[in-house]
């Protein structure tokens, strides 16, 4: 009974049999595909391997020594600028200055704090810095703190240790020793910005500019940029993770720029200027032999030193908000009407035109009427000048007789001619802070005021040198010394020469023609009438040149600001700025001319009582300064000039 199996008892399970054959042949295949595997990623791998140390070696090991080797620019130095006499008037001197390598530090931020304290580091010199980091390319070391000091150098060097990425090291600052009395000459140099640079990339030259900070941004240094800039070098080398130079391994030096000499005497330029004192104005002198400037002053100016480092904004908002302007140049940009003194190159231009003759007269009873009207014009003197003829209307500054020219002529043969002489046109000086001034014109006038018409009035101002006519400064000295050449028109410029090996002179580019067509005489009426002008006891010029050992040519002028509609002028009356200009041309010695010398004065009155005064004593200091000088006026005082019925019949 025990021995049977009970009907609720599981049934035995069976037991598997086990095929070791087949697990045998899954090992295989299982082995076999993992060898297959390792097999293929071991050929992926040789493969790059093969890629990385063969095929692709030449490139991969240039872009492993561009993480260890770079090319670190050299900037040139910068060409110096020197007067007539060798004095230096644009320099670089060494400063110390500390830079950095933005991507190398870790904190920026923190670092920049904590040198507030360490080197005086301010938030100008932050703001500076982030200004240059925006232009700059990766790596490159940007100047964080300029100018430092002695005592700055040695708290820096005590704390280098926790800022490998600083370092302090030399560099080249443009200085300008004679600061305001040259600044609308030389211009400055100042920091590359976007729109430098971007017109550096179109013009293909942005590359020379690698590691330069500065630019030539007005005057000379920016006429003459490529000459005094010179040639970007290089030095290839290898550093280390933090940026430092561990060895150089070859280098191309830079090239530096070439220095330029300028026609201008410093001497001259700065008793010309101390003369000026507190009147605002501009004073031109230049060499009628080849228009070769000598002394260019404008007042009020300002230090270019101060663009240098970068200005503040606080300082450059004084400049611009400074309702004196010294921010442009009176002498090259400044246009006023110029009254009087255009009268001697409105004769020979009368006299060529046959409308008017050496003795041909205008009766001047005080004022002039406009033909088939009755608008007056007034005379600058009251009563009048009486009979006149060319020379009188010159030495006595005649209106009326200029008025009749000026109707005669009409205003299409006058404003061809005073172009000529380098009215409403740029004289071509080697600045590109230049005006062209208006010579007004019926096409002119229609153009600006909307077609409005040319009418007779206007032709009669523009004889005196009044209405729409505005010159500058420098192209009455332009016009001066092409009545002294007899027409020859010469280009002002301010450069003598480029001192490279080989010294290069300054090549005239004549930019317009000479004026052929004035018989000679002409010329001498004109200019006998400029002598007259300070010589006879009628010149408006005389008192101003009283006693004179020399003998000097001129014309003076008074431009009127503000219109009076017939009122007579009273300077107490009315607001300073409403003051007339005075003006002054001259040359000296008549015979000979050395010098030509053009005078504006804001506001200041009348040419003969301010601005002739002044041209006098230029002319002295010119002049009389030398036994040498003296002995040779003397000689030429023994010839006088030629008296107007020899000039007539010559």
């Amino acid at each position: 009974m025990f021995g049977k199996l009970s009907k609720f008892s599981p049934p035995k399970q069976r037991e598997k049999i086990r095929n070791g054959q087949a697990e045998k042949n899954l090992f295989v295949r299982r082995a076999l595909i993992a060898f297959l595997g390792v097999l293929g990623l071991t050929g992926v791998l040789l493969t790059n391997l093969y890629h990385l140390q063969v095929r692709d070696y030449d490139a991969y090991q240039t872009r492993s020594n561009g993480n260890r080797i770079k090319l670190l620019p050299i900037p040139p130095v910068r060409g110096l600028i020197y007067d007539r006499n060798g004095k230096v008037l644009a320099e670089n001197l060494t400063f110390f200055g500390l830079y950095i390598v933005p991507e190398k530090v870790n904190n920026l931020d923190e670092t920049l704090i904590e040198l507030k304290t360490i080197v005086g580091l301010t938030d100008e010199d932050i703001e500076n810095f982030r200004k240059e980091r925006a232009r700059s390319s990766r790596y490159t070391p940007i100047l964080l703190k300029p100018n430092l000091t002695e005592e700055q150098i040695a708290r820096f060097s005590v704390n280098q240790y926790r800022f490998p990425s600083l370092d302090v090291q030399p560099y080249f600052k443009r200085t300008y020793p004679y600061g305001d009395v040259l600044t609308h000459i030389l211009g400055y140099v100042a920091k590359i910005n976007d729109k430098d640079k971007q017109r550096l990339q179109d013009e293909g030259k942005f590359g020379n500019y690698a590691g330069s900070h500065d630019i030539g941004k007005l005057g000379i240094e920016k006429f003459y940029e490529e000459q005094l800039h010179g040639q970007t070098g290089f030095e290839e080398v290898e550093i280390n993770n933090r940026g430092k130079v561990i060895r150089k391994l070859r280098d191309q030096p830079a090239v530096a720029g070439s220095s330029i000499r300028l026609t201008l005497d410093v001497e001259l330029q700065q008793y010309v200027s101390s003369l000026i004192g507190n009147e605002k104005g501009a004073i031109v002198v230049l060499d009628p032999k080849d228009s070769s400037i000598l002394a260019m002053v404008t007042n009020p100016s300002y230090d270019n030193n101060l663009f240098v480092d970068g200005i503040s904004g606080r300082d450059y908002k004084k400049l611009l908000d400074d309702e004196d302007r010294p921010l442009y140049s009176r002498a090259t940009q400044g246009t006023y009407p110029p009254a009087s003194t255009i009268k001697p190159f409105m004769a020979v231009a009368g006299l060529t035109e046959n409308k008017i003759t050496a003795g041909s007269t205008v009766f001047d009873p005080g004022y002039w009427i406009l033909p088939g009207t009755t608008q007056r014009f007034r005379d600058w003197k009251r009563s009048g000048h009486g009979r006149t003829d060319i020379n009188k209307a010159i030495v006595e500054s005649s209106d009326t007789y200029f008025y009749q020219l000026a109707y005669d002529m009409g205003i299409d043969k006058m404003s061809d001619w005073m172009k000529r002489f380098g009215f409403g046109v740029k004289t071509g000086i080697d600045l590109a802070e230049e005006s062209t001034g208006i010579m007004p014109s019926r096409e002119w006038k229609q153009k600006r005021y909307k077609k409005q018409p040319w009418l007779a009035a206007d032709t009669i101002n523009a004889g005196i040198g009044q209405g729409y006519w505005i010159s500058t400064p420098l192209q009455l000295a332009k016009a001066t010394a092409v009545l002294i050449n007899n027409g020859k028109v010469n280009t002002p410029h301010l450069m003598m020469e480029v001192m490279s090996r080989e010294n290069m002179p300054y090549q005239d580019p004549l930019l317009y023609d000479d004026i052929k067509d004035v018989p000679p005489r002409f010329w001498q009426i004109a200019k006998l009438g400029m002598y007259n002008v300070l010589h006879a006891s009628n010149g408006t010029g005389r008192k101003a040149f009283a006693g004179v050992p020399y003998r000097a040519a001129g014309k003076t002028g008074t431009a009127q600001v503000k219109s009076l509609k017939g009122k007579d002028y009273d300077k107490n009356a009315i607001a300073k700025k409403y003051h007339d200009h005075a003006w002054f041309i001259g040359y000296a010695p008549y015979e000979n001319p050395r010098m030509v010398v053009s005078i504006i004065l804001e506001n200041a009155g009348g040419g003969g009582s301010t601005a002739a005064p002044m041209a006098r004593k230029i002319m002295d200091y010119m002049l009389l300064r030398s036994n040498t000088t003296n002995t040779e006026l003397q000689k030429n005082e023994q010839n006088p000039p030629l008296e107007e019925d020899e000039i007539n019949n010559e």
